[in-house]
Formats: C-alpha cells, sequence, structure tokens
C-alpha cells in the first residue's frame, strides 16, 4: 500500500549548507531555530498543550540527499570515516527513506500571520528542511539511563580550544547586536571539529570556511586548536 506523505513546515536555521552542522542535536545549543508550521498544520489548535513539554522529537527530511540515494554500508564519522557498519546501524543521512529523527529544547511557541512558529534549541538541520512531524518528548519512556550506545557510547570530544583573531574579535563586535550569541555558536560549532575525518590527522594551512546565518566564517587548526581569522558578510 503507498501513502504519501506531506511536509507539515519548514526549518528556519543558521546552517544554510550541510557542512558545519553538528552530527547530533543537542551538541551546539546556541544554535536556535524555527519550526514553521503553515496551512491546516500552522492552526493554533495543532500545538494546544505542547508548550507543557520542554523537549520535542522532530521527524524531517533529509531533503538534500535524496537524489544521490543510499547504501547498505555507510563510514560513520565516530568510527574515522574508515569503518564501514550497516546503515541500520548509523545516523547516516543517506536512508532508504531520507527520514531523520532529532530531540531539541522547545523554548517557545508563536502564533500568528497565519501559522504557528516553534523556537527550539540544538537544532542540527540545514535551513530549509522539510518537517514530517512532531511529539512530545516523554522522559518517563524517551529516557533509558542503562541503554547502550555500541560504538557511539559517550559524547564525543569537543575539547577543542578555539582562538579569535584580532580582526575576528573587531568583527564580531561589529556583528553582536544583529547575531546574538555568535561568538559562542562559532565556538560550539568549531569545538564539534566539523572537519572531514580524513583531514584530521593531517598537519597543513589549510583555511577552511563555513557558513552560518548569511556570514561566512574562515579558520585554520594550528597545534590542535582552531584559530578564527576572518567573518564576513556574504558567502
Amino acid at each position: 500500500m503507498q501513502h504519501v506523505i506531506q511536509a507539515i513546515g519548514t526549518i528556519h536555521s543558521p546552517y544554510p549548507q550541510k557542512f558545519a552542522i553538528p552530527r547530533q542535536p543537542g551538541l551546539v545549543t546556541a544554535a536556535t531555530a524555527q519550526i514553521e508550521l503553515t496551512g491546516a498544520y500552522g492552526h493554533p489548535d495543532t500545538t494546544r498543550g505542547l508548550q507543557g513539554f520542554s523537549h520535542i522529537w522532530v521527524s524531517f527530511l533529509f531533503h538534500q540527499n535524496l537524489a544521490q540515494g543510499w547504501q547498505a554500508l555507510v563510514r560513520p564519522p565516530r568510527l574515522g570515516g574508515n569503518e564501514k557498519v550497516g546503515v541500520f546501524a548509523s545516523r547516516s543521512t543517506f536512508r532508504p527513506n531520507g527520514i531523520g529523527l532529532s530531540v531539541v529544547k522547545l523554548l517557545s511557541i508563536e502564533q500568528g500571520n497565519g501559522g504557528t512558529l516553534l523556537h527550539v534549541q540544538g537544532g542540527d538541520w540545514v535551513d530549509g528542511t522539510p518537517v514530517l512531524d512532531i511529539k512530545p518528548y516523554l522522559p518517563y519512556v524517551d529516557a533509558v539511563p542503562d541503554a547502550l550506545g555500541g560504538y557511539a557510547n559517550s559524547a564525543p570530544d569537543a575539547a577543542m580550544t578555539v582562538h579569535f583573531s584580532a580582526q575576528a574579535q573587531q568583527q564580531l563586535m561589529h556583528l553582536g547586536e544583529q547575531y546574538p550569541q555568535l561568538a559562542l555558536l562559532i565556538e560550539q560549532v568549531l569545538q564539534q571539529d566539523p572537519r572531514p575525518a580524513y583531514h584530521k590527522a593531517k598537519s597543513s594551512d589549510k583555511v577552511y570556511g563555513m557558513q552560518l546565518f548569511d556570514l561566512n566564517i574562515q579558520w585554520q587548526v594550528r597545534d590542535h586548536e582552531n584559530h578564527v581569522v576572518n567573518i564576513s558578510k556574504g558567502f
């Protein structure tokens, strides 16, 4: 039996591209996003009672990966990008139906202008991601204290130090009013070391770039520390 799944809304996030998005939700708490529910799904009745929950499950579509298909074996970054595991033993974005699932903190619910906005914290979505469903997080069944995490049993090491050059600090001062918590957002993203796994063992003077909002962030890795060298408007 076939069933057509319709998106119920769209996510607005600070990540205009996939590079630099944290690999799991909740790792970058300075990242806030808005889930925009429109049409019949944005009616106030659909979220009545949701404000009593601190966290929500969000089902969404890896829409940028659908054309590339899927594979039975994938290379998780937690295993250095070298060892293969089955796609169902991973959280790879290249899945048979392209469906993702994230739990995030619900900050507030805003209603008006013919729709509903859910303000959330800690999302791991590219800007424009289609939302398929929303459910409340229930601590008494969703939290399993004695669960085992296989090859990802503990949180990833996010201990990389982040430094801002004098130029970057000046740029942050000018951008701070328009982009609250920008310095913390950059720091938390870079602490996760978004570089490809095969780059992390190499020493080079390469300048990396990532996009946050409509900003281009450039940094280098020296002595296992991240050095932000430039923050500029535009891509």
